[in-house]
């Protein structure tokens, strides 16, 4: 019986007494991904982003063991719920518009003080603001200025990298940093730097070895790129902020070459501890897939052919199929090219489909990690073959935050 083969045999003992469509998480993969994690940070904290987990009882287990500190969060409103809960560290890694949530941050002590904001713009300090003058709120507000980590090649006419960051050059960052101390109610205490382009981004793409090793090549000069500027970046702020408490970067496909940098004093790292089938393309680690959906068999059309419930749970991003779930359990299922996963059934083929009963569970891995919790209302913890608790997702808690 291949390793596989017998998570198959594990998860359907685990999950017998249970209806599919469900959800699972394996609790020694999870142990075992938040381990290599942590391995490859080589001592520095690792932030968890939450959007890759998007489940508080796992944020807590990760941030549980030492070496996880803090955490990464994806909306202002997401950042304030989890503060109430008990959270002390939540960075929002995304600027905000949501003006209720900054009358509340600013007017409440605890959550002000639990919460660290992103900013890019001094526009983004303009609506903090209004949100004072409703509210009367007055405590000062944790500010990180993100870094745009894009390669740009050839005078700046190729560009290589997520656009989020107006702010490339250290004097840019630098001058922002500036307008934030010279406002009041605000105050500058990180810097935040994701390299996308690095991180999340395949190197090993099966059946592509011309593309595999030019995303090599561009991720090698990348790394060298950003290491450079990002020191002087933090060279720069510090000049106007001698107190700087933190500089963020990296994600879970960079973990160790932005460890390595002496300027960057966290890591952040999230859809590492669920392993995604996206997270399967990389020569720098492997790591076990730890979250996985079952679908059940509700039809045998024919040989060699079943069809499941559901499915159709595509993931953000370019549309592609590398953000398509993946059938996962048994081997050798593919989907009908015609119809692909559907929004209420889809079909199955392969030689395996002959060996499935009405009934039976069909295990996919989803192409990105948080949200297949967006699909569940609760996550079934396995260890061994069973399931030793049950928990619920954000939207099992009744949050959707995007």
């Amino acid at each position: 019986m291949t390793a596989r083969a017998a998570d198959r045999a594990r998860y359907d003992r685990a999950t017998a007494h249970l209806d599919a469509p469900v959800a699972i998480v394996d609790l020694e993969a999870f142990d075992a991904n938040a381990d290599d994690l942590l391995r490859r940070a080589g001592g520095k904290p690792i932030r968890v982003a939450s959007k890759s987990v998007r489940c508080r009882a796992l944020l807590e287990r990760a941030l549980a063991r030492d070496g996880f500190a803090g955490v990464m969060s994806f909306t202002l409103a997401e950042s304030l719920w989890l503060a109430r809960s008990g959270f002390e560290d939540v960075l929002l890694a995304y600027p905000s518009a949501d003006r209720a949530g900054y009358a509340e941050l600013t007017a409440d002590p605890k959550l002000a003080s639990s919460v660290t904001v992103m900013v890019d713009d001094v526009a983004q300090l303009d609506l903090v603001d209004a949100a004072r003058e409703g509210d009367g709120g007055s405590e000062v507000v944790r500010v990180c200025l993100e870094l745009d980590t894009s390669l740009r090649l050839f005078g700046g006419r190729v560009r290589v990298g997520a656009r989020r960051s107006p702010l490339h050059s250290p004097a840019e960052v630098a001058e922002l940093a500036r307008a934030v101390t010279r406002r009041p109610g605000f105050e500058v205490v990180g810097i935040m730097a994701y390299e996308g382009h690095v991180a999340g981004v395949g190197d090993a793409v099966a059946g592509r070895p011309v593309r595999s090793r030019a995303v090599r090549l561009m991720q090698a000069a990348a790394r060298r790129e950003l290491a450079e500027r990002r020191a002087a970046v933090v060279r720069a702020v510090r000049a106007v902020v001698p107190g700087l408490e933190f500089v963020n970067g990296g994600g879970t496909g960079s973990v160790q070459h932005t460890a390595a940098e002496d300027a960057v004093t966290e890591i952040a790292a999230g859809s590492g501890l669920y392993v995604p089938r996206l997270f399967d393309n990389y020569t720098s680690f492997s790591g076990r897939p730890a979250a996985l959906f079952a679908q059940p068999v509700v039809r045998r059309p024919g040989v060699g052919v079943v069809t499941v419930l559901g499915g159709g749970y595509p993931a953000s991003g370019a549309p592609g199929a590398d953000r398509l779930p993946v059938p996962y359990l048994p081997e050798g299922l593919r989907y009908d090219p015609q119809e692909g996963p559907g929004e209420v059934q889809t079909p199955l083929l392969g030689s395996p489909a002959d060996d499935l009963l009405i009934g039976d569970k069909v295990w996919f891995r989803h192409a990105k990690a948080g949200e297949l919790c967006e699909r569940f209302d609760a996550l079934h913890l396995v260890e061994g073959d069973a399931v030793t608790a049950t928990v619920p997702t954000y939207r099992g808690e009744g949050h959707t935050f995007l």
